[in-house]
């Protein structure tokens, strides 16, 4: 079977809505996986007779692909062990395989972590279904096919209240969701339900998405995957782009806000939890600087620089948390090199270093609290780890 795409290809989640597995294989079956020849290659896992159901359908008024699966046969809870057999001894192509494997590894590891269980003996009980397994092998073999060799990610909507499970009642999102988002942009909504899923999660995981808006791309197609329930209000949709990268411009350019107030009868001690608020109400930055005021004051230049969604939020936890009366807001445009992590090996373990990238040229640079817990764990002098991080 030859791929769909002979060059490489890149693919952005635009997930306004969440991500489901369902959704995300609606969105390639949009983009053109052949639904024929992902039937086949479903049939040859031997877990039950697969019938494909592809349907387009609206949700709030925009169109999107539904799939469903009918499956004649016993449909058991199964532990991680057995789906690793089964898709290991299934003639699957070889990158479809890898992929749905590491998918299952993935949610393993979260159940394990969450439920304090051992790898091997994590039993799954909705990840195990059919329809779980048919997603993932699915998602895994629309990659292959549609040639994608990298991926990004929008901020990813949380919802919110419970939502039920084989495990009885569990905050929303899903705890397994939320150990897989780690390191992946989310944000908060006033959804109700599920909006990501620990598929959904371990999609964007097993891709290496990187959060960033959407890279310089010649953009071919767009797919629409559409999800189960109705939201109110809110189309209930995943839309894929994809296309052919295009060279990229050196740094990420981006608007950010930027806040300056000048402070003379505050507290001190009032300060540090003051910058956790406007860290955790969206600020990339805050720093303060001492500063000569009226009257020969001594006085703190605060300045934070957020996103300009995040404005209203700073502001209300500016006023709320500090004294000052006014605040001076501009707009301005950021140039940034591109980021991301990864993990090296060194003689101690595996460790999380930053990468850099500007102009072509990258750097690894230290993640401090990665590099201290691994000093700690090892009695090291800190400056020891950072010595093991390769430049470049």
């Amino acid at each position: 079977m030859s791929n769909l795409n002979q060059t490489e290809q890149w693919v952005y989640f635009d997930c306004f809505s969440g991500i489901s597995g369902d959704m995300t294989l609606g969105a390639l079956i949009d983009l053109g996986l052949d639904k024929a020849e992902l039937e086949n290659i479903l049939n040859s896992l031997n877990i039950g007779q697969v019938r494909l159901e592809v349907q387009q359908v609206a949700r709030e008024h925009l169109r999107g692909i539904k799939v469903d699966f009918l499956v004649k046969g016993e449909s058991p809870s199964r532990s991680y062990a057995h789906i690793k057999t089964l898709m290991e001894k299934a003639p699957l192509p070889d990158r479809t395989r890898q992929l749905s494997l590491a998918m299952f590894r993935l949610l393993a590891q979260a159940e394990a972590k969450i439920h304090g269980q051992n790898l091997e003996d994590v039993h799954f009980h909705e990840l195990g279904a059919a329809d779980t397994i048919l997603d993932v092998v699915g998602v895994a073999f629309g990659v292959e096919k549609l040639a994608i060799a990298k991926a990004f990610t929008s901020p990813i909507p949380q919802g919110w209240g419970m939502i039920s499970g084989a495990h009885g009642r569990l905050p929303n999102p899903a705890p397994a969701a939320v150990e897989l988002l780690k390191g992946l942009p989310v944000y908060g909504t006033d959804l109700p339900g599920e909006l990501v899923t620990p598929t959904g999660a371990a999609i964007l995981r097993v891709m290496e998405a990187a959060g960033d808006l959407c890279p310089p791309m010649k953009l071919q197609q767009v797919g629409y995957g559409a999800g189960t329930r109705e939201l109110p209000d809110h189309p209930n949709l995943l839309r894929l782009f994809l296309g052919e990268p295009l060279a990229a411009r050196p740094g990420v350019q981006e608007r950010v806000l930027v806040g300056e107030t000048h402070i003379d009868d505050m507290n001190p001690e009032l300060y540090e939890p003051l910058m956790a608020k406007l860290f955790a109400a969206g600020a990339l930055d805050v720093a303060l600087a001492p500063i000569q005021m009226k009257k020969n004051r001594p006085g703190v230049r605060l300045t934070f620089i957020g996103p300009p969604a995040a404005r209203e939020n700073l502001l209300e936890n500016l006023f709320s948390h500090s004294t000052t009366l006014g605040v001076r807001l501009m707009e301005v445009e950021r140039v940034a090199a591109r980021r991301w992590h990864e993990t090296i090996d060194t003689p101690y373990g595996p460790l999380r270093v930053k990468v850099m990238e500007y102009a072509g040229r990258r750097r690894r640079l230290p993640e401090y609290e990665d590099c201290r817990r691994l000093a700690e764990e090892h009695g090291l002098p800190l400056v020891e780890v950072y010595r093991l991080i390769p430049k470049d």
